[in-house]
């Protein structure tokens, strides 16, 4: 579905003159908890999100010091678009960008800065079963479209991953190699040897067996992940599975009997 889901902390820093005040007067407070919605905070989104509510963070508390400089680390699970690549399965690298940027203010209202060129704080990776993380770059970018004068900024991080090949290469490639290779050695055999024949026929079985476990495969997965919301269970589905089935071996719905005459009431 070329969807990437990350759980991110953000780290956004930031300077308000309004909400600078001298420790001394007040008790030798340096800092404060407030709620973001209690303050001022810079509206920055991911562009390319698939989410269906935009934005994934948690709003957690605004941690403002005596200085003015406020500190709000959201965490938050974001669901980005990626495009896929496969063109060298299993031995492929993923570039997948996360673009963040304000969705009211322009460039010359909010200027966004980048904290490091090598990207994101990578020292709480959890390690992924299927991919390396190889790195998370971070660039800034400054856009000039022609339908308004004043520039756009964003931030734009790529996240750079890479295929783990061990568990497709000796379920993937190493049976068809060994495929390949058998039927290879039988043109090896003489002509006039009555096994060359049986030995194409066994692994002509052999392949119509892999192929027939790879088709019902598929057809079993694409069972198991329909849902209720894009596929309607066929009647006579509900019929054999919930109604007769379930009274051929005796079984019933708690509080609910069913009987011959009940099934074809139903039906």
């Amino acid at each position: 579905n070329q969807l990437l889901i990350t759980n991110i902390w953000l780290k956004l820093e930031w300077n308000d003159v309004n909400l600078r005040w001298n420790s001394t007067e007040y008790g030798g407070v340096k800092d404060l908890r407030i709620p973001p919605h209690r303050i001022w905070k810079p509206d920055v989104l991911m562009y390319n999100s698939a989410d269906e509510g935009f934005d994934g963070t948690y709003p957690t508390n605004v941690v403002v010091r005596n200085g003015g400089s406020c500190l709000y680390v959201p965490p938050g699970i974001f669901k980005s678009t990626c495009k896929i690549d496969i063109t060298w399965f299993p031995f492929d690298d993923q570039h997948c960008e996360m673009k963040f940027g304000s969705w009211t203010y322009d460039g010359n209202q909010l200027n966004l800065e980048l904290k490091s060129e090598s990207g994101g704080d990578l020292s709480d990776f959890i390690t992924n079963g299927e991919w390396y993380l190889l790195g998370m770059p971070g660039k800034k970018n400054v856009m000039n479209y022609a339908c308004c004068p004043e520039p756009y900024i964003d931030v734009t991080f790529t996240i750079q991953i890479r295929r783990r090949t061990l568990y497709y290469f000796f379920n993937l490639i190493v049976p068809c190699v060994l495929i390949s290779s058998m039927a290879l050695l039988g043109f090896t055999l003489p002509p006039d040897s009555g096994e060359k024949l049986t030995l194409g026929t066994y692994f002509n079985c052999i392949m119509f067996m892999v192929a027939s476990s790879v088709v019902l495969t598929v057809v079993v997965l694409n069972y198991h992940h329909r849902t209720a919301d894009i596929h309607e269970m066929p009647p006579w589905i509900k019929s054999v599975f919930l109604q007769w089935l379930p009274w051929i071996l005796g079984m019933g719905r708690p509080g609910k009997k069913i009987t011959r005459k009940t099934i074809l009431m139903s039906n």
